[in-house]
């Protein structure tokens, strides 16, 4: 008995390793328009030895892009490198893949974010053994307190484009090499404590909002995580002259001729709001409600017609919601026993956040297909006999 004990516990760890790689392949968020442009900015001076610099980037919540500081972060382990997140274009909205530490330093859509992440791989120190040295040339490191330095050229062909995603109209065209491609697939080390607690609060600062900063925000990068006050370093100018995204668009507009993807900050004209929310649980998700019809114009048949599909959509939709929550919750209390490590568990939060995004942008696109069925359809004018008159 407790051999097979033994095994499951093995086939659980397993199960979990794998889908640890698939839920860092992107976060379950998507969004119809790119991010801004990087903004430009100095690296502020490294706070102590041991630090790997983490490089800022635009995330998304709350209907807006906002701007998380670059900031200098110690590493989880003794030999982990930080691959930086990266907005990449899936086919009809761009997806952010989230950054995480390992051995290596795997693809990050060939963003240059500078300071060493040129866009591929990392120039800006190395482990030897069992201590991080700092390359000095694109590294703000105060050598007379910190020894372990070398100074290598790095070669930087790319000054002018600042752009911050993959893919898509205007993005980056980098493709993960064979050796990233395989790193991608192993087990890594989701963002530490003090990184989240640093995105959490990027999030609720409404100065870093693209709608309030344009894409220069005032705090473009700090010493220490979620320091925004003593060690904060703003940004010197914008990477590319700001374009605010057009509202949410009608679903009744008229479809594009053409299905060109949408531009940086652009939404496409007949392209509703993809419907994203902070939500990690599908137990955090509110029930889906019967919504009524959209055309107050509607006859009563149609109106009935749609209220039934309607009703009928929201009772699968909640049932789903409710599968998915029974699930994730057996999942729990899986890790929740004694031999269960911390990165397990961290690992199956990032699954469950991917999980219950992905649900509500299924369900997004299936109220936004039923939406478009609604709409009413152009009546052909009425015949008239061409002429009453009596010869």
């Amino acid at each position: 008995m407790r051999t097979l004990v033994v095994i499951r516990s093995l086939l659980f760890s397993v199960i979990l390793m794998a889908l640890a790689a698939a839920s860092f392949a992107q976060i379950g968020i998507s969004v119809s328009f790119g991010p801004p442009a990087l903004p430009i900015y100095e690296q502020p001076l490294i706070p102590g030895d041991g630090y790997i610099w983490t490089p800022g980037y635009w995330a998304y919540a709350d209907d807006d892009y906002y701007w998380v500081p670059g900031t200098w972060v110690e590493a989880p382990e003794v030999g982990f490198l930080w691959t930086p997140g990266y907005w990449g274009w899936g086919g009809n909205a761009f997806f952010f893949h989230e950054g995480y530490w390992g051995r290596e330093v795997g693809f990050y859509g060939g963003v240059d974010y500078g300071y060493g992440y040129g866009g591929r791989g990392y120039e800006g120190g190395r482990w030897e053994n069992n201590h991080f040295y700092y390359n000095t040339t694109v590294n703000n490191v105060n050598t007379t307190i910190i020894h372990n330095t070398y100074n290598t050229t790095v070669v930087n062909n790319n000054t002018e484009n600042r752009v911050s995603y993959n893919g898509g109209n205007g993005g980056t065209n980098a493709r993960p090499s064979a050796r990233e491609e395989t790193f991608s697939k192993q087990s890594h080390t989701p963002p530490v404590a003090a990184q989240q607690q640093h995105v959490q609060g990027a999030r609720s600062n409404p100065e870093l909002r693209a709608s309030a900063n344009h894409g220069k925000p005032p705090i473009a990068a700090t010493a220490r995580p979620a320091d925004f006050k003593s060690s904060a370093v703003p940004a010197r100018q914008a990477g590319a002259p700001y374009q605010a995204p057009e509202r949410k668009a009608a679903v009744n507009e008229a479809r594009p001729a053409n299905n060109d993807r949408p531009a940086n900050n652009a939404r496409p004209a007949n392209n509703a709001e993809v419907r994203t929310n902070a939500n990690s649980h599908a137990a955090d998700l509110q029930p889906h409600k019967y919504a009524p019809p959209s055309n107050a114009n509607a006859n009563a048949a149609a109106s009935q017609k749609y209220q039934q599909q309607q009703e009928k959509l929201a009772t699968k939709q909640n049932q789903e919601h409710q599968k998915l929550q029974q699930q994730q919750e057996r999942q729990h209390q899986q890790v929740a026993r004694p031999n269960a490590s911390e990165a397990q568990k961290q690992q199956l939060e990032q699954k469950h956040a991917q999980q219950t995004q992905q649900l509500e942008q299924k369900h997004a696109a299936q109220q936004q297909k039923l939406d478009a069925r609604q709409q009413p359809r152009q009546n052909p004018p009425q015949n008239r006999p061409p002429n009453n008159k009596k010869p």
